[in-house]
């Protein structure tokens, strides 16, 4: 069972490899069109291979089609090939699977369900695919039918006058009348003016131990201690809950609650995915930069501005640098044949994911063409692009304050200034230097070129030349070592012996970051393929959202995009933002699609209430803290989840809020709920992901998860277990983890078996439960006193009589870490009220 997921990912892996295989086939063969061609149209000498490819192909690979994704208008898309690999071989027809589907010598023969080609056009084809393809100019595409002009993309009054896309108000609370108290909360205004209407009222006050472990659990991830219950129940002033949420958000563990949501929208992992899902050792320090934002309240446009353009704006601040990882932290093919399409995967899914997350747009679907549904065109996603296009992606940037660098530099020099070191690397240099050259002197004259040319002088085809080559011309140790001989040989040993008596100073923190590289141009892209360039393109905004003002910058640094995304004036950003609080503290948002503001994105049931608060937002500093603060004081997030028959029928989904929704907590808060209870949990914040061990079944033949040696750091909280792409951590996973390739704005909260498997048998739930029993024991000497105890520390309140009893039937026939392991499986534990 621990193997299906694998089996599963193996399957669908086969499945894609098939369908490439059938659709490579398609692709590589030619689809004739459905009219014959008259006599010396197309055949004898009147032809040439190009006309035919135009009059019998482009059809299907190179006009608004490119079946398989096999593109023939240019050379360079032609010997990209399709989706499995390469159709033609230069010079070498026989070979080219193009030539063996129109010969009909595989099948499906080519022109597919067509006549046949004349020997004379396969004849030219093979001719030309022996001479090596040439192309004297590019095919002409594929055109719409006789009268039918290209579709324009345009924006009307009513995509304008889209509740998303107008300016943010301020609009006035209603009428105090519905609100359950005189003087109340103006969020509570806003909600029982919409229950009045429906003939509803909110739900009674929440009880104090269900208030106390609900905003617990939604302010720190963790559960509340019986002694915290208590002092809360005996406050019996005004301002006690008041002082509970100042306490929970000045707690440590704020910043780790709310930094995993904001890690879900930014696709966090610690490895690249793909095959080879190699680790990113730096990756945890974006993670940290998060915790500590929440942590520190910094102002959430301040917080945008560092992930946008923190090295622009803050060129010398480590945590401005280190934001900038935000961009960088997508799926990456490290390894890729083509490098240049790797850049612009990577520059592709930036584009995507700020657009999803600050500003609830689904840009990606204009990658491609004008998007289907909503008003932003093809020209918008690259001028949006536009502001990335020229920057470099450092992936071990060193991010030192001022003081450590002069501390690093000054123990260098003192470390290089040894005699022993000095004179170790001058006898190393000239050999490292002739065998790089001896490895660079075997690369094609163009790469070679390229590796010479200094990096700030590089155009972009060198720059990716260096990429795709820099692992040929590396001088390994193995390879500086057997270069040595003779009496060379033994002085570099002795002299690496005597090196090795002094301690090197430990290298820089470094962390994944962008940085200003050369000036490219942007181009629109047809069908998001980056060999066809169209019209170029200078950075701009959406249109649709795009200021009347001319831009703040007309060099395209991201700079301007940050200043624009994170302005009070942008419609979008602001509303974005209060509508993922709002939605991690009710279980929705008030817009139910928070990463899909758009036209076809579902509307908010109470929009005036968000546009409230996203005018309070701006108005209190962008303060996240205090938004939450806000939000909880309201009588619409203390009320009972209790349902009254009048509010199923009127309210069924809770879109009035006319009650508390219950909310299946997530894995991590699951898992550490299990740590704190049974006294493991281990506070340490910070620091490379931790390898908890796992079934040995899940791993059985692979590699990449190195149980930690520490066991105290297995007990740690779940943010800082190892993110890996290709393996989430079981117990996550199961209580389903997002998947980190893509931006995750709402987890899903299924219910299945393996959970309730998990529940009962995981080893995180089995030890909990021991460790449990173990501490009941010494803090409660009677049977009902342990009872008690449990429930408490399980589920913050006292059994009732009723469960009293079950618990003590229980306990009459089975240990007491059994009885722990059943309230773990209780519904009240992992759902809060």
């Amino acid at each position: 069972m621990p193997l299906e997921p694998v089996q599963r990912a193996s399957a669908r892996f086969r499945t894609v490899v098939a369908c490439g295989i059938w659709f490579s086939v398609c692709l590589a063969g030619l689809r004739a069109t459905s009219a014959e061609p008259k006599p010396g149209e197309l055949g004898g000498a009147a032809s040439d291979p190009l006309t035919v490819l135009e009059a019998r192909c482009v059809k299907c690979h190179g006009g608004e089609k490119t079946k398989g994704g096999l593109d023939l208008v240019t050379r360079e898309a032609l010997l990209r090939g399709g989706e499995n690999g390469a159709s033609v071989i230069p010079h070498d027809a026989n070979a080219s699977l193009l030539v063996k589907m129109i010969r009909h010598e595989e099948d499906p023969a080519m022109p597919h369900k067509e006549k046949k080609l004349s020997d004379d056009e396969i004849a030219q084809i093979v001719k030309w695919v022996n001479d090596g393809v040439p192309y004297v100019r590019p095919l002409k595409k594929e055109t719409p039918a006789s009268g039918q002009a290209p579709a324009q993309f345009t924006i009307t009054d009513t995509d304008r006058s889209h509740w998303s896309f107008r300016p943010v108000t301020h609009p006035a609370p209603p009428d105090a009348g519905h609100a359950p108290v005189d003087g109340a909360n103006p969020i509570d205004r806003f909600i029982a003016a919409k229950l009045a209407a429906a003939g509803l009222t909110l739900s009674p006050p929440a009880g104090k131990a269900t208030l106390i472990r609900r905003v617990t659990l939604d302010l720190i991830g963790l559960p509340p201690t019986p002694e915290e219950v208590d002092a809360f129940a005996k406050d019996t002033s005004p301002q006690a809950y008041e002082k509970l949420i100042d306490r929970l958000l000045a707690s440590p563990h704020y910043g780790e609650r709310w930094g995993r949501h904001w890690l879900d929208l930014a696709r966090f992992a610690e490895t690249d995915g793909f095959e080879h899902d190699a680790v990113r050792p730096h990756s945890w320090r974006y993670r940290d930069y998060v915790v500590r934002a929440f942590n520190e309240d910094k102002p959430y446009d301040r917080f945008i501005r560092e992930q946008i353009a923190g090295d622009e704006l803050w060129p010398g601040d480590p945590e401005a640098l280190t934001a900038t990882g935000f961009n960088l932290l997508g799926p990456d093919m490290v390894d890729s044949s083509d490098q240049e399409q790797r850049r612009h995967n990577t520059l592709n899914d930036i584009t995507d994911t700020a657009a999803l997350t600050f500003l609830g747009l689904t840009i990606g679907c204009a990658r491609c063409h004008d998007h289907k549904f909503e008003p932003l065109s093809q020209r918008d996603y690259y001028s949006l692009q536009a502001f990335f296009t020229s920057v470099k992606f450092d992936r071990e940037r060193t991010i030192p304050t001022p003081a450590e660098r002069e501390s690093y530099e000054a123990a260098m020099s003192q470390y290089e200034a040894r005699p022993e070191v000095r004179e170790l690397a001058e006898l190393e240099a000239p050999v490292r230097a002739q065998l790089r050259e001896h490895k660079l002197a075997k690369l094609p004259s163009e790469a070679q070129i390229a590796h010479r040319t200094p990096p700030d002088q590089r155009n972009a085809e060198q720059a990716n030349l260096v990429l795709e080559t820099e692992d040929k011309v590396k001088v390994s140790e193995k390879e500086l070592a057997a270069a040595f001989s003779g009496d060379a040989k033994a002085r570099r040993q002795e002299l690496m012996g005597a090196v090795k008596k002094f301690s090197k100073p430990a290298p820089l923190p470094r962390a994944m970051a962008l940085l200003d590289g050369v000036p490219q141009k942007t181009f629109v892209l047809r069908r998001g393929e980056y060999s066809q360039p169209e019209e170029e393109v200078r950075p701009d905004f959406p249109e649709i959202v795009r200021p009347a003002t001319a831009m703040p910058s007309s060099d395209g640094r991201r700079a301007a995009l940050a200043e624009w995304v994170a302005s009070p004036t942008n419609p979008l950003t602001a509303r974005v933002m209060v509508n993922r609080i709002w939605q991690h503290h009710f279980g929705r948002g008030i817009a139910p699609t928070p990463s899909d503001f758009g036209t076809h994105g579902q509307p908010p049931t109470h929009p005036e209430l968000l546009d409230w608060l996203a005018s309070e937002f701006v108005a209190r500093g962008w303060s996240v803290k205090a938004m939450h603060k806000l939000i909880l004081l309201s009588a619409t997030y203390q009320q009972s989840s209790a349902v009254s028959p009048s509010a199923r029928a009127a309210d069924p989904e809770n879109k009035l809020y006319s009650r508390m929704s219950r909310v299946r907590l997530e894995g991590e808060t699951i898992r550490d709920s299990l740590l704190a209870i049974s006294g493991q949990l281990n506070p340490q914040m910070g620091g490379p992901g931790v390898f908890p061990p796992i079934p040995k079944e899940i791993f059985a033949g692979a590699k990449g998860w190195p149980v930690t040696e520490r066991a105290s750091d297995y007990s740690r909280r779940s943010i800082y277990v190892f993110s890996r792409r290709n393996l989430r951590f079981p117990f996550l996973e199961v209580f389903d983890a997002p998947d980190s390739n893509l931006s995750c704005p709402v987890r899903e909260r299924s219910t299945t078996a393996p959970q309730a498997l998990t529940l009962l048998n995981a080893d995180e739930v089995m030890t909990a439960a021991k460790l449990t029993a173990d501490r009941l024991k010494r803090e409660a000497a009677s049977t009902d006193d342990q009872i008690v105890l449990a429930y408490r520390l399980t589920l913050a309140r006292a059994p009732t009589a009723r469960e009293a009893a079950i618990s003590r039937d229980f306990l009459a026939q089975a240990p007491l870490e059994e009885f722990c392991r059943a309230l773990f499986n209780l519904n009240d534990f992992i759902y809060v009220e």
